[in-house]
């Protein structure tokens, strides 16, 4: 399927029509090397692509015949950014799109999307929700550009809950109702009971999923749920660990509060999603059994995804009280070594998107920059492979070393020293790799 690219995506993208140039060898030479786990820098080595993986880093010289050699001087080498908590499916489209129009428009955006992420350097991201598994398919198979993915499939949602988006007059529920325009297009399923949340698991995993994501408590855009409620039984969270569990990898959920948190701790669910609402306890719990906290800086900025001008005035309300709790829950997380991720959530908004960068660069409020691209490249890493067997990329990922995947950067300029170059992509990413394929070079 590799030879569809140069058909294809030629015929959509320039970038992307460049993704042939790198298969076989490509030699960066002159180049200083973050390598996504060390602060400092990997200087003046050359470091050699063969087909997709690294296979050497070293200051001697490299046979150059037969490569691609380009010229790193002045630049930084650095693995792929990455994003723990995305929805390619919905991140740039409105709510009236997403349920008004016919699932082959959200698809359509959906593959211009994957492109414009690996375009800003995210090479792999986590999708907590939406029928992606297409999509994944054929941008592993090379028909489309785009990032890794690991796929969740259809977020699960107990009745009332942040993936139920029914109205008031549509319950009581007939016992056997028809699915919802959400549930029909992939993006949710509202399951209640431990026989219901065990089915909709295991159809998931039937679909691909390398995780599985579950509503564990109340969210910002929803309109019926309040942000306080904790969301699904000890018995049903319980369920859907056991049902992940049977295959081999783990449930992640979205959670504010502490109540709602612990409930999910003490199911054995492996990673928290969100977070920002969490007492100093709670963190706590949360280093004591290793639980990752997959955390996005919602502030009310520039970014803020409710900005008061437009948004409905309960999820707008919502929204202030969750950034409200951002700052504090960096530093308690900081300070009591809990396993955080970075993710942004970006929802219903292009302009949002294209500030991807920006956001991440914004973690510089609680950590120094060597941390914050450690937590977006390697750390992220970490946590994808929970999936254990199901990991859809098995191969080590987030490092510059050698047998790694080359998913790389080269980034004109120090990232370490100055993290704003990685809000800028379109002009300091100078070469954007994926699997050993160069996808962008401006060098050129």
């Amino acid at each position: 399927m590799k030879l569809a690219i140069g058909l294809v995506v030629a015929l959509a993208s320039s970038s992307a029509a460049l993704a042939q140039e790198a298969v076989g060898r490509v030699l960066f030479e002159n180049v200083d090397v973050f390598d996504g786990m060390n602060e400092a820098l990997i200087e003046d080595v050359n470091v050699l692509v063969e087909d997709n993986v690294i296979s050497q880093i070293t200051s001697a010289d490299i046979e150059s015949r037969g490569a691609v050699v380009i010229d790193g001087s002045d630049h930084t080498l650095m693995p792929g950014l990455t994003d723990a908590h995305y929805h390619v499916m919905t991140a740039t489209l409105p709510a009236s799109k997403i349920f008004g129009e016919h699932p082959g428009y959200m698809h359509t955006v959906a593959v211009l999307e994957a492109e414009a992420l690996l375009m800003r350097g995210f090479t792999t991201v986590r999708d907590l929700g939406g029928p992606v598994f297409g999509l994944k398919s054929a941008i592993d198979d090379g028909v489309v550009p785009g990032p890794r993915i690991y796929p969740s499939g259809p977020l699960i949602s107990q009745t009332s809950g942040h993936g139920d988006v029914r109205t008031r007059m549509q319950v009581p529920a007939e016992a056997n109702r028809i699915l919802e325009p959400l549930e029909r297009t992939g993006l949710g399923i509202v399951a209640d009971g431990r026989p219901a949340v065990l089915q909709r698991v295991r159809e998931a995993l039937m679909q691909g999923a390398s995780q599985i994501k579950v509503m564990a408590g109340g969210g910002i855009s929803s309109s019926n749920d309040p942000i306080d409620a904790s969301q699904y039984t000890l018995d049903e969270l319980k369920a859907a660990v056991e049902a992940a569990a049977s295959w081999n990898t783990y449930v992640t959920v979205h959670a504010y509060t502490s109540d709602a948190v612990r409930l999910a701790v003490e199911a054995g669910v492996q990673c928290i999603d969100h977070g920002q609402l969490i007492d100093e306890e709670t963190i706590k719990l949360l280093a004591e059994k290793g639980v990752w906290l997959s955390m996005q800086p919602f502030l009310d900025d520039e970014d803020a995804m409710f900005p008061a001008e437009g948004s409905p005035n309960l999820q707008r309300g919502k929204f202030l009280r969750v950034a409200e709790g951002t700052k504090r829950a960096y530093e308690l997380a900081r300070k009591h070594g809990v396993k955080v991720a970075f993710g942004t959530d970006i929802a219903y908004d292009t302009e949002l998107a294209k500030r991807h960068g920006y956001q991440l660069a914004k973690l510089t409020q609680w950590y120094s920059p060597f941390e914050v691209l450690k937590m977006a490249t390697h750390d992220n890493q970490q946590l994808f492979a929970l999936s254990g067997p199901r990991n859809p990329y098995p191969g080590k990922n987030g490092v510059i070393e050698e047998g790694a995947y080359a998913d790389i950067l080269l980034v004109a300029g120090n990232p370490l020293t100055d993290i704003s170059l990685i809000g800028n992509p379109e002009d300091n990413f100078t070469i954007i790799m994926k699997d050993g394929h160069i996808y962008k070079n401006i060098l050129e």
